[in-house]
Formats: C-alpha cells, structure tokens, sequence
C-alpha cells in the first residue's frame, strides 16, 4: 500500500508527502530524520493520509494536495477526522 499524508508541525505548519510505510516515515519524520523541512519544526503528528494502490497515485495525490490553500487542507484535515468524505 502507499500514502498520502499531511503531518502537522510544531509551529503549526503542514507538511504533505507520501510514502510506502506510513509508520515508518511518521517515525522518522519525529526522529528529526525525515526531511530538512520538518526537522527545525518538531515535534510533528499526523494529521491526515490516504490510501493508495500505486505510487504513482499516491505522488499525485501529493501534488494535487501541495496545490491546495492552507484553508482547503485545514477543511480536508477536518472532514477526515471526523470521517466524513
């Protein structure tokens, strides 16, 4: 399976990307190991993912996430949560 996630920052910022190991990537990206962008914001907790079979699904699901207004992944973050579609 691969993903699409959005990991919330410590100074609130959002991070977006995807990854074949959800678990591993979230740990990594809390280790201070997974990218220079989320590594001066720490801590980091995932706010959002998706499913997907391919990665190349999944990369342009990030893309097309990356496209959004902070508002509209604010909104995507929110409905998920509360498991709405």
């Amino acid at each position: 399976m691969n993903y699409t996630y959005m990991l919330r920052c410590g100074d609130g910022s959002l991070y977006t990307g995807w990854t074949n190991d959800l678990e591993k990537r979230v740990r990594t990206h809390s280790e201070g190991r997974g990218g220079k962008y989320t590594r001066s914001r720490l801590p980091v907790k995932l706010a959002y993912y998706e499913e997907y079979e391919t990665k190349e699904d999944a990369m342009h699901r990030e893309w097309e996430i990356k496209q959004l207004t902070r508002a509209q992944k604010e909104r995507l973050i929110n409905c998920w949560s509360r498991g709405e579609s």
